[in-house]
């Protein structure tokens, strides 16, 4: 069973910086497409940023050169490092771990605020 345990959200002032953290256990990580999704209250889940196996990542137009993806397979761990945060930026972010149809996993959420 693959379980998928985000950390790292948190308040923060607009211009600030959080870094999400995402490990993963009992899959196949290193072989996964990682990703991060957020929803914001009243809003449907969108992407945020994901990176494959080979390392290429893909980034929403609202968060390129301000959030970096990044993962370590010798952790099996998946990370956000966010900056120049926006009040917009208020959401719950989801950890998603995919490889094929039928092995697509979801971590709880983390929330992360952002203030004005």
């Amino acid at each position: 069973q693959v379980q998928l345990v985000e950390s790292g959200g948190g308040l923060v002032q607009a211009g600030g910086s959080l870094r999400l953290s995402c490990a993963a256990s009992g899959g196949i990580f290193s072989r996964t497409r990682m990703g991060w999704y957020r929803q914001a209250p009243g809003k449907q889940r969108e992407l945020v940023a994901t990176i494959t196996s080979g390392g290429s990542t893909n980034y929403a137009d609202s968060v390129k050169g301000r959030f970096i993806i990044s993962r370590d397979n010798a952790k099996n761990a998946v990370y956000l490092q966010m900056n120049s945060l926006k009040p917009e930026d208020t959401a719950v972010y989801y950890c998603n771990s995919y490889y094929v149809p039928g092995y697509d996993y979801w971590g709880q959420g983390t929330q992360v605020t952002v203030s004005s």
